[in-house]
């Protein structure tokens, strides 16, 4: 069962960063390829997530369970799926932790276990796949903590209504370029660990 030990930062300050990890309708707008079912219930939330393993774009459709401490800052997740031709099935676990003052860091320690005609893409490649999400997630968010900020300071009522539909246009478009640019970006961690191995 391949083994995930991340870490991101993020540039922003923690108090205005984790209510927004605490909202996952918010962490699903800044995964690439991910979007929540309307009929999610709190705690355990269910949605779809595209990924893509070598050639091969797989949806998987599940559901997670989310367990936040607020006083540690820390998450606790489980998940399975399944791909929409039900051949492959996926399970994950981890702990979310985010620490910082000014800029927000988040550590990701879990596993996950992809059995079926994907599990030999997930086991050489899951564990880039989910760096790159993880670099495009730290990025979304990012910016949708910077947006916030612009809408509050600067905007009335009236612009903050045609500010938020403007937003919501930019951040799909910037979704379908993050998803077609996701190949690349873990096509790099690959070569990269390729060649840290071999020195």
């Amino acid at each position: 069962m391949p083994n995930l030990s991340e870490t991101t930062k993020i540039p922003a300050p923690i108090d205005q960063v984790w209510p927004l990890l605490c909202d996952p309708v918010v962490v699903a707008s800044c995964i690439p390829g991910a979007e929540l079912s309307p009929d999610s219930k709190e705690g355990m939330w269910k949605g779809a997530i595209k990924v893509k393993f070598g050639p091969t774009v797989a949806t998987f459709k599940g559901e997670a369970s989310l367990n936040f401490d607020n006083g540690a800052k820390t998450c606790k997740i489980q998940g399975r799926g399944i791909d929409g031709r039900g051949a492959s099935r996926a399970l994950a676990s981890g702990l979310m932790t985010a620490t910082g003052d000014a800029e927000t860091t988040l550590q990701i320690d879990g596993e996950f276990n992809v059995t079926g005609p994907l599990e030999t893409f997930a086991n050489a490649g899951g564990v880039h796949v989910a760096r790159a999400l993880l670099a495009e997630f730290s990025q979304n968010l990012a910016a949708k903590v910077a947006s916030s900020d612009a809408v509050s300071e600067d905007a009335t009522p009236e612009q903050g209504s045609n500010s938020s539909s403007l937003k919501t246009t930019s951040k799909q478009a910037a979704a379908e370029l993050n998803a077609i640019s996701l190949f690349f970006k873990t096509l790099r961690s690959m070569i990269v660990g390729f060649f840290s191995r071999k020195g």
